[in-house]
């Protein structure tokens, strides 16, 4: 099966303390569509954290694509994809209020992952000899921003139009311990087939910047089970192999011959429980950065392929970043619930998270991830969904 070309667009804006939100757009409706199992209560996404308003905005597409996010972390709630049938699958797990990504025992289920995605080892990095000490989440390392990453803020919230969201926040010098004033805008859009993610960013200081997205994804469907039997490629020949914390080695090293060779198809439970890997025993299954191949085209570049096995349904990732998080849901432990009433169970959902390469700035052989004044971070990403 070849990787197939198309994305989605996803725009982040930046965030301030002074939290306005333009509801100029915004549904009327206090209930959105939801599954077949579940629907939304806009009024529960309704708080005020940190003396700023949340809220619930809606996306759609003419063609049925449509989308839920919260300004809570920026987190995307729910994305309902059409079937084979014409009925609507929500391939992103959510919880039904802001109380509930409150108390997750996950802290980052949907969210906007900054000022840092994936792990800083030894919760510190140096620029231009000055250490910074960041706070440690993780074991002894950060792991998504320290211990309130943007998932957890409230970000500013535009709604441009039926189809476009735009978020923004200012993440201030010395937040979490890192340097810079820091401007984000995250844009959310639908059009036809695509989710697409636009993330911009500039600072007053030298710093380092990685901004993602955590979507946990089921194309069966928001608690419809097991995601082992989903088919993966992956359009990387390398991946950065781990320690037992789950910071890179600083080498690349071949797919070929190990349970990380997605090149071809391959469904994500046919290896994961190989006991005599050691990468494997290390992230508990599939938590591992690969080396996307680089681009021979222009444009995005094809990172990934995903298929559900009982829904037919593709997601291809499109990308400007030179890595790939792949995570397999090896922490998932039953202890939440779901908006569609379903638990959290063990493997029920993963994570394509789309980034710059784990603790980038403690190795100097991985790409750079140094943001200076009068530079501007700008990268998309692209989530398409077809029907096999």
């Amino acid at each position: 099966m070849p990787l197939i070309a198309g994305a989605a667009l996803i725009t982040i804006a930046a965030c301030n303390n002074s939290a306005s939100t333009d509801k100029t757009i915004a549904d009327d409706s206090t209930k959105v569509e939801g599954s077949s199992a579940s629907s939304l209560d806009k009024k529960a996404f309704e708080a005020t954290i940190d003396g700023k308003q949340t809220d619930l905005y809606t996306l759609k597409t003419a063609n049925g694509l449509s989308a839920a996010v919260t300004n809570f972390g920026g987190r995307l709630v729910g994305l309902w994809v059409p079937g084979k049938d014409g009925q609507k699958t929500d391939v992103v797990v959510g919880f039904g209020s802001v109380k509930q990504y409150q108390d997750s025992t996950d802290a980052f289920f949907g969210g906007l992952i900054g000022r840092y995605g994936n792990r800083i080892g030894k919760a510190k990095f140096s620029l231009d000899g000055k250490e910074y000490k960041l706070a440690a989440n993780n074991g002894p390392n950060t792991l998504h921003g320290g211990k309130k990453g943007y998932s957890s803020c409230v970000w500013d919230a535009k709604q441009l139009n039926d189809s476009t969201l735009e978020l923004t926040y200012l993440s201030k010098d010395m937040e979490e311990g890192f340097p810079g004033n820091l401007n984000v805008k995250v844009t959310y859009a639908l059009a036809n087939d695509e989710l697409k993610i636009d993330y911009e960013a500039t600072t007053d200081k030298k710093t380092v910047c990685n901004l993602t997205n955590h979507a946990y994804f089921n194309l069966n469907g928001e608690g419809s089970g097991t995601i082992n039997n989903h088919l993966v490629q992956i359009n990387a020949d390398k991946y950065t192999p781990v320690d037992a914390t789950l910071i890179p080695t600083g080498k690349n090293e071949p797919v070929a011959g190990t349970p990380f060779d997605f090149t071809k198809p391959t469904t994500i439970g046919a290896r994961v429980n190989d006991t005599t890997n050691a990468q494997l025993k290390n992230g508990k299954g599939y938590d591992h950065n690969f080396v996307l191949n680089a681009n021979t085209g222009s444009g995005l570049n094809h990172a990934a392929t995903v298929v559900g096995d009982k829904s037919g349904i593709v997601m291809d990732v499109l990308t400007q970043e030179p890595g790939l998080q792949f995570y397999g849901g090896n922490f998932m432990a039953s202890k939440n619930t779901f908006k569609s009433g379903a638990k959290d169970d063990f493997r029920t959902a993963f994570c394509m998270e789309t980034q710059h390469f784990p603790d980038s700035p403690n190795q100097p052989s991985f790409p750079s991830t140094t943001l200076n004044p009068g530079q501007t971070y700008k990268t998309s990403t692209v989530y398409k969904f077809s029907v096999k």
